[in-house]
């Protein structure tokens, strides 16, 4: 956790945002492994237009314009944190995709507050936020384990109703609406949560009803009848992409930032084996851990020892998207200040408060020890819990 203590809160913000389009990204290009005309495709059940899709044949490559709309933040919300023109991933814009079966994919967004790029491959996500010229790199997971992806069979119709089963006991899935996006033939798609999610109202998907490849794919928040984020196509060749338009070197003076490697107590390898359950994690922690049986009705379901050098406990409440996460380190370890967010009065404490459409972030100090607060809940169900607390 040393890292999110070292990041400004814009480059926070901008770096989970990278990580969203990132992910929306993916889907768009790297689906169309599994898997025209302008026309509007005949319906078609759900299983069926799958099964279509992923028995399509992968293209030879993809170039695209996007639309990344993020609406995810308040007006306002973060005001006076960036000094200027916000980030293409904080505040949405438009550019272009490539994309290459073999070699990964590339988005580059413009803004009046400068570019952003994102990149992959099977083993690294890379983002840069030119507006703060800060790299972002993590490994992927599992990218060592897929030598033998080229032997896996196609899906049957059968085993496509098997997974849609399994996904309609916890989900509510729509029809495949035929619709039009970007020129291509396709079908829609709403998937909506059946228990509990916190804030989350639903999940929008499209895809080429030829190809198979992903061309809209947004996430409602509650209540909300438009993506509060969307990565969508509006223009889109197939055709293979020159290894050019995969790559591009930030400036040599860019920050660079590796998510995910580990530390160990001196610094210099992975983190410990996993440390579970309150009393293991108390005993190697030198704060009280606060980890109450129930949280404002939630039940607490884990602790667990997270961290390096300033090691943190993990506190999990509840189940799924409904529930709270709780992170406690010693105060003041980081030696950084605290993010320059909204003020909110917490009883005998003061937090700093990020409300987003999708969830809500409390930072606050009490008796030595630093928490974080983070759920798929409104502000004042966050604040609430941390009272509780």
């Amino acid at each position: 956790m040393k890292l999110f203590r070292q990041l400004s809160t814009r480059r926070l913000v901008a770096l989970i945002a990278g990580v969203v389009v990132a992910a929306l990204a993916a889907g768009i290009a790297t689906m169309a492994a599994l898997g025209s005309s302008a026309q509007t495709p005949p319906p078609k059940p759900l299983d069926q237009a799958l099964l279509s899709a992923v028995n399509s044949s992968t293209p030879d490559g993809i170039s695209a314009r996007v639309r990344f709309t993020n609406n995810l933040f308040p007006s306002g919300s973060l005001a006076g944190l960036s000094g200027g023109a916000a980030s293409a991933l904080t505040s949405g814009a438009s550019g272009r995709l490539w994309w290459d079966p073999d070699l990964g994919g590339r988005i580059e967004l413009q803004s009046q507050g400068g570019d952003a790029q994102i990149l992959w491959d099977k083993r690294q996500l890379t983002v840069w936020d030119s507006s703060s010229n800060t790299v972002y790199k993590s490994s992927l997971p599992g990218a060592a384990t897929n030598a033998s992806d080229g032997q896996a069979q196609p899906p049957t119709l059968a085993d496509i109703d098997s997974f849609l089963n399994g996904v309609r006991e916890q989900a509510t899935l729509g029809d495949a609406v035929p619709s039009e996006i970007a020129g291509e033939p396709a079908y829609r798609l709403e998937v909506s949560p059946a228990h509990s999610a916190g804030l989350l109202g639903s999940l929008r998907l499209a895809w080429d009803a030829a190809k198979g490849v992903p061309l809209d794919v947004g996430v409602v928040a509650a209540g909300a009848s438009s993506p509060v984020l969307e990565l969508k196509v509006t223009e889109i060749t197939f055709a293979g992409v020159s290894p050019a338009d995969l790559s591009v070197k930030p400036p040599a003076g860019a920050k660079v930032v590796e998510i995910g490697a580990g530390d160990s107590k001196d610094g210099s390898g992975p983190s410990d084996p996993k440390v579970t359950g309150l009393g293991a994690v108390q005993a190697a922690l030198p704060f009280t851990v606060v980890a109450p049986e129930t949280l404002v009705g939630l039940p607490r379901q884990s602790v667990q020892l997270i961290g390096g050098k300033d090691e943190a406990a993990v506190v999990l409440y509840g189940h799924g998207l409904g529930g709270i996460a709780l992170l406690e380190r010693a105060a003041g370890t980081g030696g950084q200040a605290r993010p320059a967010l909204p003020k909110v009065s917490l009883g005998a404490t003061t937090g700093h408060e990020l409300a987003t459409q999708l969830g809500t972030l409390l930072f606050f100090d009490r008796s030595g020890v630093a928490f974080v607060l983070a759920g798929s809940l409104p502000p004042a169900a966050a604040e609430a819990a941390a009272r509780a607390l």
